[in-house]
Protein backbone atom coordinates (compact mmCIF):
# COMPACT_ATOMS: atom_id res chain seq x y z
CA UNK A 1 0.00 0.00 0.00
CA UNK A 2 0.74 4.07 -0.69
CA UNK A 3 1.64 6.27 1.96
CA UNK A 4 -0.44 9.12 2.33
CA UNK A 5 1.10 12.45 1.37
CA UNK A 6 2.96 14.38 4.26
CA UNK A 7 3.14 18.27 4.31
CA UNK A 8 6.38 18.72 4.88
CA UNK A 9 6.67 20.85 8.74
CA UNK A 10 8.39 23.34 7.04
CA UNK A 11 5.87 24.16 4.27
CA UNK A 12 2.90 24.54 6.87
CA UNK A 13 5.05 26.63 8.54
CA UNK A 14 5.35 29.10 6.24
CA UNK A 15 1.33 28.72 4.81
CA UNK A 16 0.15 29.17 8.24
CA UNK A 17 2.90 32.12 8.80
CA UNK A 18 1.20 33.52 5.58
CA UNK A 19 -2.31 33.62 6.83
CA UNK A 20 -1.22 34.27 9.86
CA UNK A 21 0.55 37.66 8.36
CA UNK A 22 -2.07 38.94 6.32
CA UNK A 23 -4.74 38.50 8.76
CA UNK A 24 -2.44 40.74 11.12
CA UNK A 25 -1.83 43.46 8.36
CA UNK A 26 -5.13 43.61 7.10
CA UNK A 27 -6.17 43.93 11.41
CA UNK A 28 -3.36 46.14 12.22
CA UNK A 29 -4.07 48.68 8.69
CA UNK A 30 -7.51 48.89 8.69
CA UNK A 31 -8.74 47.57 12.04
CA UNK A 32 -11.13 45.16 10.57
CA UNK A 33 -11.43 41.37 11.07
CA UNK A 34 -11.92 38.85 8.74
CA UNK A 35 -14.61 37.80 11.22
CA UNK A 36 -16.34 41.43 10.49
CA UNK A 37 -16.12 40.92 6.94
CA UNK A 38 -17.26 37.68 6.78
CA UNK A 39 -20.45 37.80 8.98
CA UNK A 40 -23.64 39.13 8.01
CA UNK A 41 -24.97 42.06 10.24
CA UNK A 42 -27.00 40.33 12.89
CA UNK A 43 -28.83 43.72 13.56
CA UNK A 44 -30.11 44.18 10.27
CA UNK A 45 -33.74 42.57 9.96
CA UNK A 46 -35.41 43.86 7.32
CA UNK A 47 -36.66 41.34 4.19
CA UNK A 48 -35.89 43.99 1.41
CA UNK A 49 -33.66 46.86 1.81
CA UNK A 50 -33.53 49.92 -1.32
CA UNK A 51 -30.29 52.10 -1.39
CA UNK A 52 -29.53 54.68 -3.96
CA UNK A 53 -25.92 55.66 -4.03
CA UNK A 54 -25.22 58.82 -6.03
CA UNK A 55 -22.82 59.87 -8.02
CA UNK A 56 -19.51 60.97 -6.55
CA UNK A 57 -20.16 59.75 -3.30
CA UNK A 58 -17.09 58.00 -1.43
CA UNK A 59 -16.65 55.28 0.04
CA UNK A 60 -17.26 56.92 3.22
CA UNK A 61 -20.40 58.88 2.43
CA UNK A 62 -21.70 55.36 1.03
CA UNK A 63 -20.79 53.28 4.78
CA UNK A 64 -22.88 56.50 6.58
CA UNK A 65 -25.95 55.59 3.96
CA UNK A 66 -25.52 52.05 4.49
CA UNK A 67 -24.81 52.31 8.46
CA UNK A 68 -28.44 54.71 8.43
CA UNK A 69 -30.12 52.05 6.74
CA UNK A 70 -29.17 49.21 8.81
CA UNK A 71 -27.42 46.94 6.66
CA UNK A 72 -24.21 47.09 8.39
CA UNK A 73 -22.89 48.00 12.30
CA UNK A 74 -20.70 51.00 10.93
CA UNK A 75 -19.76 52.78 7.75
CA UNK A 76 -15.84 52.49 8.61
CA UNK A 77 -15.47 49.30 8.42
CA UNK A 78 -16.76 49.31 4.97
CA UNK A 79 -14.61 51.99 4.46
CA UNK A 80 -11.34 51.00 5.64
CA UNK A 81 -11.71 47.59 4.06
CA UNK A 82 -12.90 48.97 0.55
CA UNK A 83 -9.39 51.45 0.81
CA UNK A 84 -7.28 48.29 1.66
CA UNK A 85 -8.10 46.19 -1.60
CA UNK A 86 -8.47 49.46 -3.52
CA UNK A 87 -11.85 49.33 -4.73
CA UNK A 88 -13.09 52.88 -2.83
CA UNK A 89 -12.80 54.77 -6.15
CA UNK A 90 -15.02 51.99 -7.97
CA UNK A 91 -18.34 52.16 -6.20
CA UNK A 92 -21.12 52.76 -9.20
CA UNK A 93 -23.74 54.87 -8.34
CA UNK A 94 -27.67 53.83 -8.53
CA UNK A 95 -30.66 52.08 -6.75
CA UNK A 96 -28.98 48.76 -4.59
CA UNK A 97 -31.49 46.02 -3.60
CA UNK A 98 -30.45 43.74 -0.49
CA UNK A 99 -32.14 41.21 0.46
CA UNK A 100 -31.72 40.15 3.65
CA UNK A 101 -28.68 40.50 5.65
CA UNK A 102 -25.20 41.05 3.92
CA UNK A 103 -21.69 40.82 4.81
CA UNK A 104 -18.70 43.60 4.34
CA UNK A 105 -17.24 42.23 1.56
CA UNK A 106 -20.91 41.04 0.10
CA UNK A 107 -21.72 44.43 0.55
CA UNK A 108 -18.58 46.32 -1.35
CA UNK A 109 -18.57 43.50 -4.01
CA UNK A 110 -22.36 44.66 -5.16
CA UNK A 111 -21.08 48.35 -5.53
CA UNK A 112 -18.11 47.27 -7.39
CA UNK A 113 -19.94 45.13 -9.80
CA UNK A 114 -22.60 47.91 -9.72
CA UNK A 115 -25.36 45.53 -9.50
CA UNK A 116 -28.39 47.97 -9.18
CA UNK A 117 -31.93 47.87 -9.33
CA UNK A 118 -33.29 48.11 -12.79
CA UNK A 119 -36.53 49.93 -13.88
CA UNK A 120 -38.49 48.81 -16.68
CA UNK A 121 -39.48 51.85 -19.39
CA UNK A 122 -41.75 51.06 -22.08
CA UNK A 123 -42.22 52.89 -25.59
CA UNK A 124 -44.82 51.36 -27.93
CA UNK A 125 -44.65 51.09 -31.23
CA UNK A 126 -45.47 54.20 -33.08
CA UNK A 127 -44.67 56.16 -30.28
CA UNK A 128 -43.43 60.04 -31.45
CA UNK A 129 -40.82 61.88 -30.17
CA UNK A 130 -43.19 64.07 -27.87
CA UNK A 131 -44.44 60.58 -26.11
CA UNK A 132 -41.05 59.28 -25.80
CA UNK A 133 -40.15 62.54 -24.36
CA UNK A 134 -43.09 62.54 -22.12
CA UNK A 135 -42.65 58.64 -21.11
CA UNK A 136 -39.12 59.41 -19.55
CA UNK A 137 -40.17 62.46 -17.98
CA UNK A 138 -43.19 60.75 -16.34
CA UNK A 139 -40.85 57.96 -15.26
CA UNK A 140 -38.96 60.20 -12.94
CA UNK A 141 -35.99 60.20 -15.46
CA UNK A 142 -35.16 63.97 -15.62
CA UNK A 143 -37.12 66.72 -17.24
CA UNK A 144 -39.32 66.98 -20.38
CA UNK A 145 -36.99 69.65 -21.39
CA UNK A 146 -34.10 67.49 -21.05
CA UNK A 147 -35.79 64.24 -22.55
CA UNK A 148 -36.56 66.77 -25.36
CA UNK A 149 -33.34 67.53 -25.78
CA UNK A 150 -31.86 64.47 -25.39
CA UNK A 151 -34.58 63.02 -28.60
CA UNK A 152 -33.12 65.88 -30.90
CA UNK A 153 -29.26 63.91 -30.80
CA UNK A 154 -28.74 63.77 -34.42
CA UNK A 155 -25.21 62.66 -33.79
CA UNK A 156 -26.55 59.78 -33.04
CA UNK A 157 -28.10 58.83 -36.06
CA UNK A 158 -26.17 60.82 -38.70
CA UNK A 159 -23.85 57.74 -40.30
CA UNK A 160 -27.05 56.22 -41.25
CA UNK A 161 -29.18 59.31 -41.82
CA UNK A 162 -27.55 62.81 -42.51
CA UNK A 163 -31.02 64.46 -43.16
CA UNK A 164 -31.99 63.77 -40.08
CA UNK A 165 -33.46 66.72 -37.82
CA UNK A 166 -34.27 65.03 -34.86
CA UNK A 167 -34.54 61.41 -33.88
CA UNK A 168 -37.80 60.57 -34.85
CA UNK A 169 -38.01 57.09 -36.53
CA UNK A 170 -34.79 56.05 -34.78
CA UNK A 171 -35.85 55.82 -31.09
CA UNK A 172 -36.89 52.16 -30.98
CA UNK A 173 -40.01 50.97 -29.59
CA UNK A 174 -38.96 48.32 -26.71
CA UNK A 175 -38.83 47.09 -23.20
CA UNK A 176 -36.31 48.92 -21.69
CA UNK A 177 -34.57 48.32 -17.84
CA UNK A 178 -32.49 51.13 -17.15
CA UNK A 179 -31.29 52.54 -13.78
CA UNK A 180 -32.94 54.71 -11.58
CA UNK A 181 -29.95 57.39 -11.83
CA UNK A 182 -29.71 56.97 -15.86
CA UNK A 183 -30.06 60.51 -17.39
CA UNK A 184 -32.44 60.98 -21.03
CA UNK A 185 -29.56 61.29 -23.21
CA UNK A 186 -28.16 58.10 -22.30
CA UNK A 187 -31.09 56.24 -22.50
CA UNK A 188 -32.20 57.98 -25.73
CA UNK A 189 -28.99 56.51 -26.88
CA UNK A 190 -29.48 52.90 -25.90
CA UNK A 191 -33.20 53.57 -27.66
CA UNK A 192 -30.94 54.17 -30.94
CA UNK A 193 -28.30 51.57 -30.40
CA UNK A 194 -31.30 49.00 -30.53
CA UNK A 195 -33.00 50.78 -33.60
CA UNK A 196 -29.32 49.82 -35.21
CA UNK A 197 -29.49 46.40 -34.20
CA UNK A 198 -33.30 46.35 -35.81
CA UNK A 199 -31.04 47.64 -38.79
CA UNK A 200 -29.04 44.44 -39.69
CA UNK A 201 -26.78 43.90 -42.67
CA UNK A 202 -30.29 41.90 -44.58
CA UNK A 203 -32.27 44.73 -43.83
CA UNK A 204 -29.73 47.21 -45.41
CA UNK A 205 -29.44 44.99 -48.47
CA UNK A 206 -32.76 44.73 -48.84
CA UNK A 207 -33.45 48.88 -48.76
CA UNK A 208 -30.80 49.00 -51.41
CA UNK A 209 -32.35 46.12 -53.85
CA UNK A 210 -35.88 48.20 -53.56
CA UNK A 211 -33.88 51.77 -54.46
CA UNK A 212 -34.90 53.51 -50.91
CA UNK A 213 -32.73 55.44 -47.99
CA UNK A 214 -33.00 54.54 -44.68
CA UNK A 215 -34.80 57.57 -43.93
CA UNK A 216 -37.56 56.69 -46.41
CA UNK A 217 -37.73 52.91 -45.26
CA UNK A 218 -38.26 54.37 -41.63
CA UNK A 219 -40.41 57.10 -43.35
CA UNK A 220 -42.82 54.16 -44.45
CA UNK A 221 -42.25 52.51 -41.98
CA UNK A 222 -43.63 55.11 -39.36
CA UNK A 223 -47.09 55.41 -41.92
CA UNK A 224 -47.64 51.29 -41.73
CA UNK A 225 -47.09 51.26 -37.69
CA UNK A 226 -49.31 54.20 -37.60
CA UNK A 227 -51.96 53.14 -40.04
CA UNK A 228 -52.40 49.54 -38.62
CA UNK A 229 -51.92 47.51 -35.20
CA UNK A 230 -52.40 43.90 -37.46
CA UNK A 231 -49.94 41.63 -38.28
CA UNK A 232 -51.39 39.98 -41.00
CA UNK A 233 -52.23 43.67 -42.69
CA UNK A 234 -48.87 45.62 -42.67
CA UNK A 235 -47.52 44.40 -45.89
CA UNK A 236 -50.84 44.53 -47.53
CA UNK A 237 -50.96 48.94 -46.10
CA UNK A 238 -47.15 49.02 -47.26
CA UNK A 239 -48.29 47.42 -50.65
CA UNK A 240 -50.78 50.06 -51.21
CA UNK A 241 -48.13 52.68 -50.17
CA UNK A 242 -45.47 51.23 -52.77
CA UNK A 243 -48.04 51.40 -55.50
CA UNK A 244 -49.34 54.51 -54.64
CA UNK A 245 -45.89 56.31 -54.66
CA UNK A 246 -45.02 54.41 -57.90
CA UNK A 247 -48.09 55.86 -60.18
CA UNK A 248 -47.07 59.63 -58.39
CA UNK A 249 -50.41 59.01 -56.43
CA UNK A 250 -51.08 61.29 -53.17
CA UNK A 251 -50.42 58.91 -49.95
CA UNK A 252 -53.66 60.87 -48.66
CA UNK A 253 -52.14 59.38 -45.21
CA UNK A 254 -54.24 60.66 -41.85
CA UNK A 255 -51.08 60.33 -39.68
CA UNK A 256 -48.88 62.45 -41.92
CA UNK A 257 -51.61 65.16 -41.59
CA UNK A 258 -52.02 64.57 -38.01
CA UNK A 259 -48.14 65.12 -37.97
CA UNK A 260 -48.07 68.15 -39.66
CA UNK A 261 -51.27 69.65 -37.26
CA UNK A 262 -48.84 68.59 -34.32
CA UNK A 263 -45.65 70.31 -35.43
CA UNK A 264 -48.12 73.51 -35.45
CA UNK A 265 -48.84 72.76 -31.58
CA UNK A 266 -52.39 71.17 -32.54
CA UNK A 267 -52.75 68.17 -29.74
CA UNK A 268 -56.04 67.27 -30.93
CA UNK A 269 -56.48 64.00 -33.30
CA UNK A 270 -59.31 65.71 -34.51
CA UNK A 271 -59.04 66.44 -38.79
CA UNK A 272 -61.30 69.06 -39.63
CA UNK A 273 -62.35 70.15 -43.36
CA UNK A 274 -59.72 72.90 -43.50
CA UNK A 275 -56.85 71.48 -42.30
CA UNK A 276 -56.49 69.46 -46.12
CA UNK A 277 -55.19 72.06 -47.45
CA UNK A 278 -52.29 72.81 -44.77
CA UNK A 279 -49.14 73.81 -46.34
CA UNK A 280 -46.85 71.72 -44.72
CA UNK A 281 -44.88 69.28 -46.50
CA UNK A 282 -45.86 66.51 -44.09
CA UNK A 283 -49.74 66.65 -45.92
CA UNK A 284 -49.85 64.03 -47.87
CA UNK A 285 -53.59 64.93 -48.91
CA UNK A 286 -51.67 67.99 -51.03
CA UNK A 287 -47.95 67.09 -51.71
CA UNK A 288 -47.18 64.13 -53.96
CA UNK A 289 -44.14 61.48 -52.32
CA UNK A 290 -43.53 61.16 -48.75
CA UNK A 291 -43.46 63.08 -45.88
CA UNK A 292 -39.66 64.60 -45.02
CA UNK A 293 -39.49 62.20 -43.02
CA UNK A 294 -40.96 59.27 -40.30
CA UNK A 295 -44.30 60.28 -38.08
CA UNK A 296 -43.59 58.26 -35.15
CA UNK A 297 -40.80 55.32 -34.56
CA UNK A 298 -41.92 52.33 -36.06
CA UNK A 299 -41.41 48.76 -34.55
CA UNK A 300 -39.10 45.84 -36.32
CA UNK A 301 -42.19 44.13 -37.85
CA UNK A 302 -43.08 47.41 -39.49
CA UNK A 303 -39.52 47.82 -40.83
CA UNK A 304 -39.90 44.67 -42.57
CA UNK A 305 -43.43 45.48 -43.57
CA UNK A 306 -41.54 48.63 -45.46
CA UNK A 307 -39.02 46.38 -47.12
CA UNK A 308 -40.96 43.84 -48.23
CA UNK A 309 -44.53 44.82 -49.17
CA UNK A 310 -47.35 42.88 -50.37
CA UNK A 311 -47.45 42.25 -54.00
CA UNK A 312 -50.85 43.07 -54.42
CA UNK A 313 -52.92 45.73 -56.65
CA UNK A 314 -54.12 47.47 -54.11
CA UNK A 315 -54.30 50.94 -53.97
CA UNK A 316 -57.18 51.90 -51.34
CA UNK A 317 -58.04 51.30 -47.54
CA UNK A 318 -60.19 52.15 -45.31
CA UNK A 319 -61.02 51.12 -41.36
CA UNK A 320 -63.99 49.00 -40.24
CA UNK A 321 -64.10 50.73 -36.92
CA UNK A 322 -62.69 47.65 -35.18
CA UNK A 323 -59.01 47.85 -36.02
CA UNK A 324 -59.17 46.30 -39.15
CA UNK A 325 -59.35 47.62 -42.67
CA UNK A 326 -60.87 47.01 -46.12
CA UNK A 327 -59.22 47.11 -48.64
CA UNK A 328 -59.90 48.08 -52.67
CA UNK A 329 -58.26 48.16 -56.04
CA UNK A 330 -60.82 50.99 -57.57
CA UNK A 331 -61.97 54.31 -56.27
CA UNK A 332 -65.43 53.22 -56.71
CA UNK A 333 -64.73 50.45 -54.43
CA UNK A 334 -63.01 52.35 -51.57
CA UNK A 335 -66.01 54.84 -52.63
CA UNK A 336 -68.82 51.68 -51.39
CA UNK A 337 -66.54 50.32 -48.28
CA UNK A 338 -66.13 54.33 -46.81
CA UNK A 339 -70.32 54.46 -47.18
CA UNK A 340 -70.24 51.28 -45.46
CA UNK A 341 -67.74 51.72 -42.54
CA UNK A 342 -67.46 55.01 -42.01
CA UNK A 343 -70.75 56.42 -42.37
Amino acid sequence: MGRRPVTPVCCRKTTIFFGLSTYIALRLITGVSIAVLDTPYSGHVAAVTDVTIEPGQSAAEVGQVLQAKGLIRGGRSLRLWMRWNGTAGSIHAGTYRFEGAASIREVAALLVEGRVLLSEMKVIEGYTRWQVAEVLSRAGFGSYAEAWEATGNVALISDLDAEAKDLEGYLFPDTYYVSRQMKPAAIVEMMVDRFRRAWMVPTVTQAETAGLSVRDAVTIASLIEAETGKPDERALVSGVYHNRLERRMLLQCDPTLLYALRLEGRTDRDIRRGDFDNESRYNTYRFVGLPPGPVGNPGEASIVAALYPAETDYLYFVGRNNGSHAFSRTLQEHNANVNRYQR
